[in-house]
């Protein structure tokens, strides 16, 4: 028997033939063709499929319902607190500004059209034009630098080392000794800075110590002395007849002599309070840092034969980078900043020694009148600040992910351009 013939080829339906398919296309339920090394939803060029010549456009899906409106609900949630710093943060500032570029003089609104705009009139007397303005800004600088670069260091390097202290397994009393060294952060700084007038006042706690060992206590708050100077003293050289090079060049309205005489006895007693009543906070936050480390990585260290110091310099310190440059940030902007133990303690003197940026600010502003000049200053203190944080990030960033990140960037400006290396696909 002959096999019957199966005629023409039936549709899905079974109701005819299958129509003929144009020239190029392919079956919709045929297997994809495509070449090895290519993914299934580019074209030949390479281009996405939808992007490419030809493609058609994918819909996204519509999104509704609760998905849909939580983007809304976001930001109704946040509206109050976006309010509240809108009026309370970001007003301000933009009125500070206005009045540090016009001759308001503190009488009526700043917007008033009264007002006049001076540009950087507020400016030049305290960056370009000698003058005592200039002078006292320098001097703050000079004074708030080695404040910085005393308190930074010290205030860190504290910190680490209570926390390291309180997360010893051996410790005993862990909570209470916690408690202790972070008390003086939860004080009220005004409390602290009248107490420390009585302890290094001249009959006080810190001169009678050192009146035991033979040391004359100085009248600390009343000594303008440098501390570098001091030193330079102690060890032979005639600080009344100081060398012509650094006494006859003047920067910014003050010598080289009085740029490098270290802070005065009186900032002194303002660091050594700073240092102990920040401290505790920082501890803190190497503390939870320290308990984030996981205790394998320290036990395995120690199997490999590594001593104490070496755990701590080539595993505990390179897992702490973020909270370090955490600390060191908080820690620059606050010292950069540092106004309530002045005001307590000096209000500048002796001799403006311990007078701050933010000081000079509080007093051309509110004692003489000189808004602009004060809101000027606040604007210079903001830039410095600014420029400090992002040379410390570039110095404290982590090289491998920033050529990690740069060699991406890269690649993709490659990409982008057309000029990037290319992969022959096969036929």
């Amino acid at each position: 028997m002959s096999e019957p013939n199966p005629g023409p080829a039936q549709g899905p339906g079974g109701g005819g033939p299958v129509p003929a398919r144009p020239e190029g296309t392919a079956k919709a339920d045929a297997p994809s063709s495509v070449p090895r090394g290519r993914r299934k939803d580019t074209g030949p060029d390479g281009t996405k499929a939808g992007r490419g010549a030809g493609g058609s456009r994918r819909t996204p899906a519509p999104r509704g319902g609760i998905r849909g409106r939580e983007g809304l609900a976001g930001w109704l949630f946040v509206s109050p607190v976006l309010v509240v710093l809108g009026l309370f943060l970001v007003v301000p500032i933009v009125m500070a500004l206005w009045v540090s570029l016009s001759d308001w003089h503190g009488q009526g609104s700043p917007f008033s059209s009264r007002v006049d705009f001076v540009g950087g009139q507020n400016y030049a007397p305290l960056v370009t034009e000698p003058g005592l303005p200039q002078s006292d800004f320098m001097m703050s600088l000079r004074n708030n630098a080695y404040y910085v670069l005393f308190v930074v260091p010290l205030q860190t390097a504290l910190a680490l080392g209570l926390a390291l202290l309180v997360n010893g397994r051996r410790l005993k009393g862990k909570g209470f000794f916690r408690t202790a060294y972070y008390f003086p952060s939860v004080t009220s700084s005004v409390a602290i800075s009248v107490v420390f007038l009585f302890i290094f006042s001249s009959s006080g706690v810190v001169n009678s110590l050192l009146a035991k060992i033979g040391v004359d206590g100085p009248a600390w708050f009343a000594d303008p002395r440098g501390i570098i100077h001091l030193a330079l003293g102690a060890l032979g050289v005639n600080t009344d007849a100081p060398p012509s090079a650094l006494a006859d060049t003047s920067v910014g309205g003050l010598s080289l002599w009085e740029w490098f005489s270290g802070p005065s006895v009186a900032m002194t007693a303002i660091i050594a309070l700073v240092v102990w009543t920040t401290a505790g906070t920082f501890m803190l936050m190497f503390l939870a840092a320290l308990q984030d480390i996981p205790l394998e990585v320290e036990e395995a260290a120690e199997i490999d034969g590594t001593g104490r110091w070496q755990r701590f310099r080539h595993v505990t310190l390179p897992m702490l980078k973020p909270t370090l440059f955490l600390v060191l940030t908080l820690g620059l902007i606050g010292t950069w900043q540092v106004f309530d133990q002045i005001y307590v303690m000096t209000r500048g003197e002796p001799a403006k020694t311990t007078m701050t940026p933010a000081f000079l600010s509080y007093q051309s502003s509110f004692i003489n009148n000189e808004w602009g000049q004060g809101s000027a200053i606040a604007f210079i203190l903001f830039a410095i600040i600014v420029a400090m944080t992002l040379l410390q990030r570039f110095v404290l960033r982590d090289k491998d992910e920033a050529r990690a990140k740069a060699a991406t960037r890269r690649a993709a400006k490659a990409a982008r351009s057309g000029s990037g290396p290319t992969t022959r696909v096969a036929g």
